[in-house]
């Protein structure tokens, strides 16, 4: 037990090892691209979701949009590009452009 207390953990910043990608909302994004969310923040147009802020937000934690995991959006509607689908980490999501405004996102270089 001791042995493991010794080795030290490293702990790597999100953010170093992707410096190279670019931060934009998921709402810009296009299919194809891949990133990893950096922060949900239900702030943007907050009449506009039909629901408060605060219920918009812990919506989108609760499909699984928390900081840390990853995406690739995979198609957006033919009509206004709305809505988005997404695969996040292990499953697929379909959401809102509007909604999607909300999750700050660090795309990987291409």
């Amino acid at each position: 037990m001791h042995d493991m207390l010794a080795e030290p953990v490293t702990a790597q910043p999100l953010l170093a090892a992707d410096a190279d990608g670019r931060l934009v909302r998921l709402s810009a994004a296009a299919p194809g691209d891949r990133g990893v969310i950096v922060d949900v923040r239900a702030e943007s147009r907050p009449g506009d979701h039909g629901v408060g802020v605060e219920e918009l937000q812990r919506r989108l934690l609760e499909f699984g949009f928390v900081e840390g995991a990853h995406l690739e959006v995979l198609h957006e509607g033919l009509i206004r590009r709305d809505p988005i689908a997404v695969r996040l980490d292990d499953m697929r999501v379909a959401l809102r452009r509007r909604d999607a405004d909300d999750v700050w996102v660090l795309l990987e270089s291409k």
